[in-house]
């Protein structure tokens, strides 16, 4: 996969800068590989995010001697994981675990920002405002290189001989390799995402309540992400009433998760993810590879998407070292298969409390497999149907 070009030329184009390109592109340099990633974006701008980390990512951040930034930061050690069903708590502190005895949330400007910053680091080339226009394809149709678009709008040709898109759950880059959703989820949430002042840290609280669901997530600055779930459907409605206000949703359809609000202020406004199913996508051709939502994405109510991204930009860094690229969706696709599964049915907001609780427990060892898999402790996971 890796060979000698034209100094003008690349090992490998990464198209998105955020954590799962950045990381790719930052594991690729460290072993020598030439590679340039483009961002449409200039760097430091935020996105939605629920922020989490699970364990299994900090665990990768701290393999990649990232994590002191992070924790440098200030952001919020996370001790305590409290499942509310209902008003009811249940609540696990969290112990030692692989070396890792907190979790941790940060906000996507830092995150993206340190992941970006170990790419340059390690040898990669970073071009912000700079858009994927197309690829470069050879005589029989294998991709070759990349068309971007820079800062002033000229289209400029990018030789290299593997292009990844982690471009987001739109990918242009999967659009123009016409990648074919290979499983698709059934249910959606939409979800209200706002940053808040004056709470104190009491770790992850995730919220259920019959047809809905919430959580409040310590991150920088003395803030917390607070978010409120509920069907498409209904947030439409809600939207036909005027101005969404995620306070007033919360008091509606899960009371204890604005029991917890007390005394927030309000540092951002509202913002709406109108709801998207999940889904797997053809990941790997001629040329050319998808990471991050860009090739699985997962409905947000699991707040795994982090998690996974930095778990696929190792898998697919070492598939593109080892040439075995068309290899590597079979892996990402049996770490993630299960837990596909459980969020789309946590996602439908259908479950009595019984059955909610049911759905975590089964998560739980989706997310412990991933776990053991991401430490190296078990390597030898079946390939999921």
């Amino acid at each position: 996969m890796i060979g000698n070009f034209r100094d003008n030329s690349y090992d490998v184009i990464v198209v998105g800068a955020r954590c799962a390109g950045a990381s790719t592109a930052m594991l690729l340099a460290r072993k020598g590989v030439k590679v340039l990633v483009v961002d449409h974006d200039q760097p430091g701008t935020d996105t939605i995010s629920t922020h989490a980390l699970m364990r299994a990512g900090v665990f990768q951040l701290r393999k990649w001697g990232l994590l002191h930034a992070i924790i440098g930061a200030q952001t919020p050690a996370v001790r305590r994981t409290s499942f509310i069903y209902d008003g009811e708590a249940l609540d696990i502190d969290l112990k030692d675990e692989d070396g890792i005895a907190a979790l941790y949330a940060p906000r996507r400007t830092l995150l993206d920002a340190t992941l970006a910053n170990a790419a340059a680091i390690a040898g990669a080339e970073l071009r912000y405002g700079t858009g994927f226009s197309g690829f470069v394809t050879d005589d029989e149709g294998r991709v070759i290189g990349a068309k971007v678009r820079t800062p002033t709008g000229a289209i400029e040709q990018v030789r290299a001989p593997l292009v990844i898109g982690a471009d987001g759950r739109r990918s242009a880059v999967a659009r123009a390799a016409g990648a074919q959703v290979t499983r698709a989820a059934q249910n959606s949430i939409s979800c209200l995402y706002q940053y808040v002042g004056g709470l104190p840290n009491r770790g992850y609280r995730w919220h259920f309540a019959p047809g809905a669901a919430g959580g409040v997530i310590p991150t920088n600055d003395g803030q917390s992400c607070v978010f409120v779930a509920v069907p498409p459907e209904v947030q439409a409605d809600l939207r036909k009433a005027g101005p969404l206000k995620l306070d007033k949703i919360a008091n509606r359809f899960v009371p204890a998760l604005n029991d917890d609000l007390a005394g927030a202020e309000a540092a951002s406004v509202p913002v709406l993810f109108p709801g998207l199913p999940g889904f797997f996508r053809q990941s790997a051709g001629p040329g050319w590879a998808l990471v991050g939502d860009a090739g699985h994405f997962r409905d947000p109510i699991t707040a795994h998407g982090i998690t996974d991204a930095l778990r696929d930009a190792e898998i697919l860094a070492d598939a593109v070292i080892a040439g075995t690229v068309a290899d590597y969706p079979a892996l990402r696709d049996s770490l993630s298969s299960k837990f596909f599964a459980l969020t789309d049915r946590l996602a439908g907001l259908d479950w009595t409390m019984g059955e909610v609780q049911n759905i975590h427990h089964a998560l739980n060892r989706a997310m412990k497999a991933n776990q053991r898999w991401v430490a190296g402790t078990n390597r030898d996971l079946p390939i999921a149907a």
